[in-house]
Order: C-alpha cells, then structure tokens, then sequence
C-alpha cells in the first residue's frame, strides 16, 4: 500500500483530525471515495485477525485496585499454579485496554510473567469498542493522576502474592510513551520496554534508574524525529539501554491486528528482545 496512505492513517489516530477530514484526504489519495472505502478495511483494526493466545495454562481475571481518585480496573494473566513471578505492567495504545492488548498480556503471563493490562480509561468508565471515542477519551485524561494509576499499578503488582517484588513495564504507542515516563517517575522500577512511543523531555533523563529497550519502525518519522535527543541523553547520563530500529516497518509493526502495518519478522524479534530482557532483569 502507498506509504503516503498508511501514514495519513497514522496522522488521523494520533491527532484531533476528524473522520469526515480523513476520509476526504484518503479518497484523494485514494483516487476516488469508492476505493477509499475498499481501503479502509485494509487500515482499521480488526481484532479477529489477530493471533490467539492459548491461555488453558493460565490463571486470568478482571481486577482493580487503588488509583489516585477511584478504582482503576485491569486485565491480570499468571501461568496457573505458579508463585514468585517478576511481573510486568502492560500499557495499551491511545485505544484503551481493547482486545489486542488483552492478548499481549497474556503473552506476557505466557512467557512466565505476572502480566497486569491497565485501562487507563477507568476514571471515565472503561474503554469502549468505539475506537474513535476511545481516543478522544484518552484526550481527556489529567495527565498527572494517568501517571499516578500507573505508578499505582507498578505498586499493586509489587505487592501481589504471586509476584517476587521485581516490576517492569512494557507499552506500545501512547503506552510506549508512558513507559519512558514511568522509567523517569519510578526510581524502583527494573526495566521499561517502549515500542515506538514518545519519548522523555531530555532534562527528565537523569531521574532513569531502570534499563531502558526501545524499539521503532524505520518508515515513523513522526516518533523517529525524537530519537537522536533521547539516545543522546541517555548515553551521557550512562543509562542501560538497547535501541532498536527495524528498517522497512511501520509505526504500531507489532500489532496483528493491523495488516497494513504489522510486521511478522520485526514483531517477533522485538518481542523475543523482549521476554529476553525480562527474564533477566526480573527474575
């Protein structure tokens, strides 16, 4: 597909441009409204195209806990049986906690981890299936009370019975983006792993503790652009980290649900990179 389309789409969801603009540039690109609509299937989400996890193995439920002004709810996955796990904080795209997620969660328990997938959308009842509300939803959060039921949800897993008391996180897009936050936030927390989200003010650097993975698709020159900064920065303030850009992919390549930018080969050494780090950073 003309990379000039994916990346229009890219612009629609992560900015305030509305679907009746989007659909109006794509049937420009498109070169008519009736191949725009041929194409669109092509770019949306569409959950039942992605991988399903056999989860006889696992223990999974709906939970919630504390945040900073009510109960934020979460999907928690564990291997069955199990106890003194690392554990690890899963944060969705700017879709909220959708069905994707659910089942990189339960990838993460798979892999031998307890995995807690937070919808940052509780204070605002709950992410819904419209992805568009979602997003403009995700819009309206307080940035620092967001942060807070991150840092919350850090805290819930630390203290869970089945966990060892080792806590990373892993987020994808928006949620990329508040997991280079929460490495700046968390003095405590042992890793963060970001797939091509935004990254830290460089002047917030310094407060990184944590090992830093990052990964990004070599085709997203909107996040790419900050790169050169943040590596900057963390080299000069001697931080562990690994950065890796996938030459060729898309923004959100990890994502099965999407055909037009997922990537099965970059997706399946980035989370390899992945599960690697964790086992060895919290086990």
């Amino acid at each position: 597909m003309d990379q000039k389309i994916i990346s229009l789409y890219d612009a629609y969801t992560h900015s305030s441009i509305s679907r009746k603009a989007f659909m109006r540039k794509l049937a420009l690109l498109a070169g008519s409204t009736a191949m725009a609509m041929t194409i669109l299937p092509l770019l949306e989400n569409n959950y039942a195209r992605g991988a399903r996890v056999d989860d006889q193995e696992l223990d999974t439920e709906m939970v919630s806990y504390k945040g900073d002004d009510g109960e934020v709810k979460a999907f928690l996955a564990k291997p069955k049986g199990k106890k003194n796990l690392g554990t690890v904080l899963v944060i969705h795209e700017n879709r909220g906690l959708n069905p994707h997620i659910i089942e990189v969660t339960k990838r993460v328990a798979l892999a031998g981890f307890l995995a807690l997938g937070v919808d940052a959308l509780s204070p605002l009842g709950g992410t819904p299936q419209d992805e568009d509300k979602a997003r403009e939803m995700i819009g309206r959060l307080d940035a620092d009370k967001n942060l807070q039921n991150y840092l919350d949800g850090l805290d819930f897993l630390r203290k869970h019975k089945d966990g060892n008391g080792k806590a990373g996180c892993l987020g994808f897009c928006w949620g990329g983006g508040m997991a280079n936050k929460l490495a700046v936030n968390d003095p405590t927390l042992l890793v963060a792993v970001s797939y091509y989200g935004a990254q830290p003010k460089t002047e917030d650097v310094p407060a990184i503790k944590s090992s830093i993975m990052l990964h990004y698709g070599g085709l997203d020159e909107r996040i790419n652009s900050g790169i050169p900064p943040y590596e900057e920065a963390l080299k000069n303030n001697h931080i562990d980290y690994q950065l890796f850009i996938y030459e060729g992919v898309n923004h959100a390549f990890n994502n099965d649900t999407s055909p037009t930018r997922f990537n099965e080969a970059a997706a399946g050494l980035a989370w390899q990179r992945t599960i690697d780090l964790f086992k060895i950073k919290l086990s």
